[in-house]
């Protein structure tokens, strides 16, 4: 069993506590927050307003530890990450969800405390990014620390990864309709120097700015300087879509084109890529694991060189569904990467039998 340490128990570290939790194939055994008490972590864990009650198993504090189920979570209260003793409450993976710590020098900060690596839950300014089906295979074992990169990029990347791999693309921009997020205000207030991210979430479409689109060009080099973008934040409490504009190298139909990404999604990308041509909307999408929902219907082209791609993506759950993948892929890279993202994705593929042991405990992935 995986064992982890959560840094932060806001919005992705509750998240990614819940899907341990049900997945049952990543143990959380320590969570660190200065400012929630054990009680108010019992209630906040319990009760969401987007996902609904925790009905999976009993929740509650006991002899100052978090127990769900029968998960029996150390509490640290720390402000200084360097005095949290992961090593000590049995994690060997910490989830950096503060939103803090997202440089290598402050996440290594974990290590200290005998963490043995750290998963940075946001982009990275020098971290290595990496998402699951477009890049993991390149994740070198000897690295401390990494980044899972943004939800908007686990859900462009695939995509974009997609498209150049069969057609190639010259140049693009995306924009995300991006669900509201917890840093917004609920009524105008101030906001340093970005003024429109003070005004009130409920009642306006905000413009801003985000780096999902540059970071494609971390996770998949051929593209870097070839894509970016910005996010429109509109008052939905769940589910994102992104809109991708490319230029393509290849002629390619737009029929063409969702057939390549249907294949991936029932293929390679399976269980990372979805695709519909149902006549969708957000909130259908509320609670969906997958990374990036290909919309074949939403879609248009302009010309065979000429195209708009939207795909859809669940903003939290999402990212911390990839979060618990990847922090079972990291302990694994000895073996065959190709194999253990198979099995991550309940493909019935057969390791060898030194593998065996693997096999039988992630061949069904995380549900």
């Amino acid at each position: 069993m995986v064992k982890i340490g959560i840094n932060g128990f806001g919005r992705i570290g509750r998240l990614v506590t819940r899907a341990a939790a049900k997945s049952g194939k990543v143990e959380v055994v320590a969570i660190n927050d200065p400012f929630i008490d054990l009680d108010y972590m019992v209630y906040m864990f319990k009760y969401d307003s987007t996902h609904g009650v925790w009905k999976h198993s009993e929740v509650k504090q006991e002899g100052g530890k978090l127990i769900i189920g029968n998960l029996h979570i150390t509490v640290f209260h720390e402000r200084d990450p360097t005095a949290i003793k992961w090593g000590e409450a049995g994690a060997d993976y910490v989830v950096e969800s503060t939103g803090v710590f997202t440089t290598i020098d402050k996440a290594s900060a974990h290590l200290q405390g005998g963490a043995k690596r750290v998963i940075i839950s946001a982009p990275s300014a020098d971290a290595p990014m990496f998402v699951m089906g477009v890049n993991h295979e390149k994740y070198d074992n000897s690295l401390k620390v990494v980044s899972n990169a943004s939800c908007t990029t686990n859900c462009l990347a695939p995509i974009a990864k997609v498209i150049n791999d069969n057609f190639g693309i010259v140049e693009g921009l995306m924009s995300t309709v991006h669900a509201v997020t917890a840093t917004q205000k609920t009524v105008d207030g101030p906001s340093g120097k970005l003024w429109r991210d003070g005004r009130g979430a409920s009642q306006n479409i905000i413009p801003a700015s985000t780096g999902a689109a540059k970071a494609v060009g971390k996770v998949i080099p051929e593209l870097n300087g070839k894509l970016t973008g910005m996010a429109f934040r509109v008052p939905t409490p769940n589910v994102s879509v992104v809109d991708l504009t490319v230029r393509l190298e290849k002629a390619a139909p737009y029929e063409e084109i969702k057939r390549v990404i249907k294949e991936a999604s029932t293929g390679p990308m399976k269980g990372i890529m979805g695709y519909t041509e149902d006549q969708v909307v957000s909130t259908d999408f509320n609670g969906d694991k997958r990374s990036s929902i290909f919309d074949a219907g939403v879609g248009i082209a302009l010309n065979d060189h000429f195209v708009k791609l939207v795909s859809w993506y669940v903003s939290r759950p999402t990212h911390t569904h990839t979060h618990n993948i990847y922090t079972i892929y990291i302990p694994y890279t000895q073996y065959t990467s190709h194999d253990i993202f198979l099995l991550l994705n309940g493909h019935p593929t057969s390791p060898p039998p030194e593998k065996e042991p693997i096999a039988k405990y992630i061949a069904t992935g995380l549900k």
